[in-house]
């Protein structure tokens, strides 16, 4: 287990404190105060007298006597996971997702809703949801709220900037959302919200450099280093889809062809299928839900054996596979996990697709293997993701405590 370390300086102890709750947190098993003094570079006192803080205010409580070798035996230490609670909403073109998070990163609560047309009606149910959660659940403290949107956003300002799977503008999101639900909000791109997630729910084996990729109406990509999220300079790193992935691939409305976004979009192999004969004939009016439903039937046509549809996915397992492995030498990633709405029906064409890419043509392929795995949390991994945003910026310690505290 690794994580922040500690400072000894003088009026750091908000920053410390944050480090050792970290540390207990990240511990699926308990952690004694000795190994927390040892993991953090803290003093044997310091810990103590933090440890009585957290346990004071209920974060934390003492566990089972742990008995390792000679020496008296050592008491774990476990978040009290009640303790705290985050909202997420995870705005997508296909559904309005709702999870209520605790501090363990356990999913305490999930809703799901179509998504309204229009922003003004999406942020009015988005205030009747976290009012539904809210009286549906006694919360000691709920630390605000997070929501995950298709980018790219302005993070400074809290607006979507005209994002191309939504028919919305320019919506100053997180003001409104604050407006209308009374919380503390933070807005952020559903990729790297759902990085997020994997970052909270796996925090003790999440190591080296993880690509998140993210399969929903469209595609989108979000990494992570040793369970860091790496964001770039305006926070919309990972808005690829104008990478190549087939050069005789369908056209794209930026002038190239074979793009991974209109590639590997939901709309395109729905019209796909169309042509055909699969589906109905292609309606552009169509709303996206409406295009899921038809997604599903080509998916389902595709496992019950139909050629046609099953060559159709796999072509577009093919080019998504291609693009990670663009992405994937790019970072030299180790690890490759895969999500979103539209994950669970490309499963079987993109996981075998990558890994015999990533095997056969990966710059890497010498010095490291590079593990493909779908997300554990489905659906619901931008929503969680949304809320584990928030808990890390209340809870976790960064290095921006010591520069204010310095200051």
């Amino acid at each position: 287990m690794s994580g922040r370390r500690g400072t000894n300086l003088p009026r750091m102890g908000d920053y410390n404190l944050r480090v050792v709750l970290d540390q207990i947190r990240r511990s699926r098993t308990g952690v004694s105060r000795i190994e927390l003094s040892e993991l953090t570079g803290l003093s044997a006192q310091t810990i103590t007298n933090l440890v009585t803080r957290l346990i004071a205010d209920r974060r934390v409580v003492e566990g089972a006597r742990h008995v390792s070798g000679p020496g008296k035996p050592r008491t774990m230490l476990h978040v009290r996971p009640e303790s705290g609670h985050a909202i997420g909403v995870h705005i997508d073109p296909l559904a309005l997702t709702v999870a209520l998070v605790d501090l363990s990163g356990a999913v305490v609560d999930r809703r799901v809703q179509p998504l309204p047309p229009t922003a003004a009606e999406t942020v009015d149910l988005i205030a009747a949801e976290v009012r539904h959660v809210r009286e549906s659940h006694e919360l000691e403290h709920l630390h605000g709220l997070g929501v995950a949107a298709p980018g790219p956003i302005d993070l400074d300002a809290g607006r979507m900037v005209r994002p191309p799977l939504l028919a919305w503008g320019d919506v100053p999101l997180r003001d409104l959302i604050r407006s209308a639900t009374g919380l503390a909000t933070v807005l952020e791109k559903d990729v790297t919200a759902a990085m997020a997630a994997e970052i909270w729910q796996r925090h003790h084996t999440l190591r080296g450099t993880t690509l998140f990729t993210y399969l929903g109406y469209g595609i989108g990509f979000a990494f992570a280093r040793d369970g860091e999220l790496l964001t770039g300079a305006s926070g919309n790193a990972g808005e690829t889809g104008h990478i190549i992935v087939d050069a005789d691939g369908p056209p794209c409305w930026c002038g190239n062809r074979g793009c991974i976004g209109i590639a590997s979009s939901m709309d395109y192999l729905v019209e796909q299928g169309g042509d055909l004969g699969l589906l109905e004939p292609w309606d552009p009016s169509l709303p996206p839900w409406r295009i899921e439903v038809r997604m599903e039937r080509l998916a389902a046509l595709a496992a019950d054996g139909d050629a046609r549809a099953r060559d159709l996915l796999e072509v577009c397992g093919r080019r998504i596979a291609h693009g990670i492995v663009l992405v994937a030498d790019l970072l030299d990633a180790d690890r490759v996990v895969v999500g979103g709405a539209n994950w669970e029906r490309m499963r079987p064409y993109v996981v075998p697709a990558a890994t015999e890419e990533l095997g056969r043509f990966g710059t890497m392929r010498d010095l490291h293997a590079v593990e493909v795995e779908g997300t554990d949390l489905g659906i619901w991994v931008g929503a969680v993701g949304a809320a584990s945003l928030v808990l890390d910026r209340a809870l976790s310690p960064h290095a921006t405590a010591l520069l204010s505290a310095a200051e």
